[in-house]
Formats: structure tokens, C-alpha cells, sequence
């Protein structure tokens, strides 16, 4: 850090007789400057005054009110208001760090960071200086940019948790056509059951000889959920629509009935590519979600290869465009143990970054462009795909914290970013708040809306235009859509023109 900076006395060493746990330190911070980045952040833009951490963290719903985040980096720009010149700076660490900007203390920035107190306690910090895009450009020279996308990601994509047959997806995009509201992309949540997440529900497939699912082994019923997948993908291919899969990177630790999913947690025992205790056990999910389960360990090519490799025949052999991969904060515990040699400590926050890169291998060696759709990350996230807001509601509240999170997510150089539309949780938006939001994503890297499972329950809590319209009363809602789908079409040569110069170092696309 410069020395004009660092404030002199500052710099403190927290021990036990283990050795040196932390390490803490102030900065200087002048009147007119503003701290922004720090990853995606619901609560403010400018972090000055507030304290905060860096450490991934699956809250659902109300992370600005709570002040968590799927997405943290040890990373802040700081940009003076009077001259608009800038410095940032990197905590070169994955561990946990903490932030108490100017809230303290006026004026000046504490620093407090995890160490490594057993081989080298020491913690680095990479600074550049410029205009904010060159500084900008300097965090991302070292953690890497982001890869550009496909045009058609600026397309709209639409997305509902209880689309869960093929009728049902197929029902929808009749409807968006017929509505004159074109769509790019279907993401498709329900397509699998809850344990396997690599067959669509309903196939038959023959496991035994440890045989990877495959299209030439598997059996659609005609009067299953799903009767013939590549068809399917096949018909949305020829009306110019991509198809997304929802993912989740846990296995299911309970014995089953469904031979896939038991044969599946067997097989992931018997390799050995699993996040371990200290004791040499098997993490079992500390999290809400998926309590139990066990937690792939992509913290090595050959993890990555041998949990995508049950997943190729979707790319290669139906035609899946990408993943949306959901999920990646169920790392809970310092002293897990990774094949990669790493500890929880070090390792947990990364977990992302190889999650979202392993399907992004997966897509490129199948000749695909890597779209994968992701919530969580860290530093080194930002070659990795596309990301969104996650779980909210669909509140005025809500819908502000996500403007933040996208504004600070294009401050940490991630490019391609979205939200779901309005919100997905909880009853329909009113019409109000849905048009002003789809009016607000016509304008955003990436335009999608989604809508959480509600047991099919009446009245349906679609977030599609015309639900909308039905559950406010309001026909109007439509139209509004429309027309503001009308003018992302338009849009769409300008959005991608604007993320290729982003993506080669330009100033951020949101």
C-alpha cells in the first residue's frame, strides 16, 4: 500500500501460539473520496461510512437489508469527486476480510484480513492508479476479464420454476410468439428430478456397468414430463430460441428410490472427488438448502472433468446451450479439505469459481460458447459467464437493492449482469412495479425474468407478462412488455458492440 496512504502505527498482528492469525491496518481516506466495488453489494454504491465483509454467503431474499452477498471480492476502487482520478486495491487472498470504511473512524479505511499461520502469514495487497477505468483495468489484468458472450444473450430469457413438463415449456413459448414478445432463451429449472440433475424426469436409463448417461441409453416415456427432450431443443433451436438447464453442485446423500440418484452417490464416493472433513469424512451440506448433501470437490481438473462428464450428453447429444448454475455457497467450515491442498479457510470462497469454470469447460470442449448463469463468485469469477442478482422479492425495496448490485458488480468488472424481473418470490408484482422493472431491463446487460416454485398453487405466480396483466387487471402490462421487448431487439447490435468493448477493457456495461 503507498505510504502516503498506510497510516503510520497502523498495522497490527493478531497471534496465539499457533502463530499470526490476522492482520489489520488503516488507510487514509481523503473528504472528497467515494470506496466503491467490493463485489456485488445490495445496500449501497458508495460503501463509505458502512462496514462490510468479503465471504460468500447464500442470503435469501433481503441481502441489501442484511448486507450479504453471493458475490464479495477484496477489491475497492477509491475515486476522488473533486479531480475524478482513482486507486484501488486487491487483497490478494480468498480468505475472509473485513472492511470498516470511514465508519469508525472519519477519514480513515480499516483493514482486518485472515492469514495462514501455519506457513506464511503475510498478506499482499496489489494497488494501481489512474481514472477509475484504468484502475478498473488493473484489478482485471490480474484476476482476469470477463469472456465475451454470444449475441443472443441480449435477448429476453424467460424462466419459471414451475415450468416442469415439456408441454409447459413449450405452452409458454407458443404464447410469447403468439404475444409478439420474441424471447432469445428458455431457462428450464424443473427439467430434472431432485436428486439427480442429470436426467430429465421421467427417463428410464440402465446403470448398471457405471455407464455414463447418454442419449443412445436413455428412454423418454410418450406419456412422461419430458417425451422427447432433443426434439424439443431441436424445435426452440429452429425458432431462434437457446435452451438453459438448471444445475445445483450437490449430490444427495439419502438413500433413494431412483437407482440414477443412488447410483450416482455411490459412484461420487467410490472416485473420491468429494470436499472432505478433517478427519478424512465426507462434507455433508451445512446449509439450509439441500441439507446433507455432499459436496463435489471441482477444486481440480479432474474433479471438474468427472462431475461434468455425467452432464456432456445434454450439450453434445441433445443440443443444451449452457447451464444455469445455481447455487455454490455450501462450503461451510475453515478446515475442510480440498484435493487442490487448500483449506476451507482458503478454499470455501473459490468454490464458485471452479463450479461456474467446470461448466464452462464442459461448453467450450463441446464447441460451445461458455454461457453459464451464475449467483455466486469471488474474485476471478469475472471470466466465468453470466450472473444475476438471486432470490428476491418482488418489492419496490427489492428492486432498488438489485440497481445497487448491478451497478456495484459492473464496479468489480462483471460485465454480464442481470436480475429477474420485478423480483421472483411471493405473489405476482403489482403491474407498477413489473413495468417499471421490464422498462429498467430493456436497459441491463441481461434481460430475464423467472419465478420461484409455489407448490402450483392458484392463482399462478408466473412472472410472464400476461400473468401479470391477469392477476393485476390491468391488459395494459402486456403492451408495456412488448413494447420494450420491441426496443431491446432493437438494441441488441448496440448491447453486443457495447460488452465486446467492455469485455477488451472499456468502462463498464452497467
Amino acid at each position: 500500500v503507498d505510504d502516503e496512504r498506510l497510516i503510520p502505527g497502523s498495522v497490527r498482528w493478531l497471534r496465539s501460539a499457533a502463530g499470526i492469525h490476522k492482520v489489520r491496518f488503516g488507510i487514509r481516506l481523503a473528504s472528497d473520496e467515494h470506496v466503491v466495488g467490493f463485489g456485488e453489494r445490495y445496500d449501497w454504491v458508495d460503501q463509505r461510512g458502512h462496514c462490510l465483509d468479503a465471504v460468500v454467503f447464500e442470503q435469501y431474499k433481503s441481502q441489501g437489508q442484511h448486507h450479504r452477498t453471493y458475490l464479495p471480492m477484496p477489491w475497492a476502487m477509491v475515486v476522488s469527486e473533486n479531480t475524478g482520478r482513482a486507486w484501488g486495491f486487491h487483497l490478494q487472498t480468498s480468505r475472509r476480510s473485513w472492511y470498516d470504511v470511514a465508519a469508525s473512524q472519519d477519514g480513515v479505511l480499516l483493514i482486518e484480513a485472515d492469514l495462514d499461520p501455519t506457513t506464511d502469514p503475510a498478506l499482499r495487497v496489489a494497488t494501481w492508479s489512474g481514472t477509475p477505468q484504468e484502475t478498473l483495468n488493473g484489478f482485471l489484468n490480474e484476476v482476469g476479464r470477463a469472456t465475451q458472450m454470444p449475441e443472443w444473450v441480449f435477448g429476453l430469457w424467460a424462466s419459471g420454476n414451475e415450468w416442469n413438463s415439456q408441454a409447459a415449456v413449450m405452452e409458454q413459448v407458443h404464447r410469447h410468439q403468439s404475444e409478439g414478445i420474441p424471447i432469445s432463451a428458455v431457462v428450464i429449472e424443473a427439467w430434472s428430478d431432485e436428486e439427480s440433475f442429470t436426467v430429465f424426469r421421467d427417463a428410464s436409463y440402465d446403470v448398471g456397468g457405471g455407464q455414463l448417461p447418454a442419449a443412445e441409453n436413455l428412454v423418454y416415456p410418450a406419456d412422461g414430463a419430458w417425451p422427447d427432450p432433443a426434439g424439443m431443443i431441436h424445435d426452440l433451436h429452429e425458432r431462434g430460441i437457446k435452451v438453459l438447464l438448471w444445475q445445483i453442485p450437490l449430490q444427495k446423500a439419502e438413500q433413494s428410490d431412483s437407482a440414477l440418484a443412488q447410483a450416482q452417490r455411490d459412484s461420487l464416493l467410490a472416485s473420491g472427488h468429494m470436499v472432505r472433513e478433517a478427519d478424512g469424512s465426507a462434507y455433508r451440506n451445512r446449509g439450509w438448502w439441500f441439507p446433507g448433501a455432499y459436496l463435489p470437490d471441482l477444486s481440480t481438473a479432474a474433479g471438474r472433468r468427472w462431475w461434468t462428464e455425467q452432464r456432456r450428453y445434454l450439450v453434445e447429444d441433445l443440443g443444451v446451450d449452457g447451464f444455469k448454475t445455481d447455487g455454490g455457497e455450501h462450503a461451510w467450515g475453515h478446515d475442510l479439505c480440498y484435493a487442490n491442498g487448500q483449506r476451507g479457510d482458503e478454499a470455501n470462497n473459490l468454490f464458485p469459481v471452479h463450479y461456474a469454470a467446470a461448466y464452462g469447460e464442459l461448453l467450450r470442449s463441446a464447441g460451445k460458447d461458455p454461457v453459464t448463469f451464475s449467483r455466486s463468485g469471488f474474485a476471478g469469477s469475472q471470466p466465468h459467464g453470466i450472473f444475476w442478482a438471486g432470490d428476491e422479492n418482488s418489492t419496490w425495496e427489492a428492486f432498488r437493492s438489485s440497481i445497487t448490485a448491478g451497478i456495484t458488480a459492473g464496479a468489480s468488472g462483471i460485465v454480464y449482469w442481470g436480475w429477474d424481473i420485478g423480483g421472483f418470490s411471493g405473489p405476482v408484482p403489482d403491474a407498477e412495479l413489473y413495468m417499471r422493472a421490464f422498462a429498467a431491463s430493456a436497459l441491463m446487460p441481461i434481460m430475464q425474468y423467472h419465478s420461484e416454485f409455489n407448490h402450483h398453487r392458484r392463482p399462478c405466480r408466473d412472472r410472464t407478462p400476461w400473468n401479470v396483466a391477469e392477476a393485476a387487471g390491468e391488459p395494459q402490462v402486456v403492451e408495456v412488455a412488448r413494447r420494450f421487448v420491441a426496443l431491446r431487439q432493437q438494441l441488441r447490435p448496440y448491447l453486443a458492440s457495447e460488452a465486446q468493448d467492455c469485455v477488451a477493457g472499456g468502462a463498464p456495461l452497467m
